[in-house]
């Protein structure tokens, strides 16, 4: 899962000078709510729901049936016998506890399927974020949905919506995200090289100014 910055670290913007940081293009992308917002995010949340569905309804009727047993014990409290207190304990106890096996069982079941399919999103999402860094000329692009120090953002410099209809307009006809080789100036801007693998990111190399 992508868990650090997109490109350059906020603290790599120390670039020699300040006249010279000045001249970078920064934007800033929301990974998560992306991935969610477009149509195959939506599509393979849609379809972990379904398949959940039966899982849940199953662990729903037992936990029913504990809450029923806890019922029995409650209202029998004065008139059943210790023996059949006793019953009433161990059979509440016993299906507790493979009730919490159960559910966690579930639990894992359902977080593997779900990030097997967050890896292959991620994927897709960081071929279209490099393609379109590259294309607009940024020199750096941060995820503000993990930690950063991230202190203030212009909602002018946010390109989510920009990642989430390139995405989905590259998903649509089927032609994966290519990046175009930026174009040399003078003085060349930092250049981002795609990641390799979700969750990792490499850091740019930069050419210094030239000294007066």
């Amino acid at each position: 899962m992508i868990r650090q910055v997109i490109g350059l670290s906020v603290l790599a913007l120390g670039l020699s000078t300040f006249g010279y940081a000045q001249q970078q293009k920064i934007g800033v992308v929301h990974i998560q709510g992306a991935i969610g917002s477009t149509k195959d995010g939506q599509k393979a949340a849609a379809e972990l729901e379904t398949k959940a569905g039966p899982k849940r309804k199953e662990l729903e009727g037992k936990q029913n049936e504990i809450n029923s047993l806890k019922d029995q014990l409650q209202k029998g409290a004065n008139t059943l016998s210790d023996a059949a207190k006793n019953d009433l304990y161990r059979s509440i106890d016993q299906k507790t506890k493979a009730l919490n096996r159960d559910m966690q069982d579930a639990q894992d079941e359902f977080q593997q399927e779900q990030d097997k399919i967050l890896q292959g999103l991620e994927q897709k999402i960081m071929a279209v974020i490099n393609k379109y860094a590259l294309d607009k000329g940024f020199t750096i692009i941060l995820d503000v949905s993990n930690p950063l120090p991230v202190l203030w953002a212009s909602n002018s410099i946010d390109v989510t919506k920009d990642i989430i209809d390139l995405y989905d307009k590259e998903s649509a006809s089927g032609t994966p995200a290519t990046a175009k080789p930026p174009i040399n100036t003078a003085t060349p801007p930092a250049t981002t090289h795609p990641t390799t693998t979700p969750g990792t990111t490499r850091p740019a190399t930069t050419t210094p100014p030239k000294k007066p």
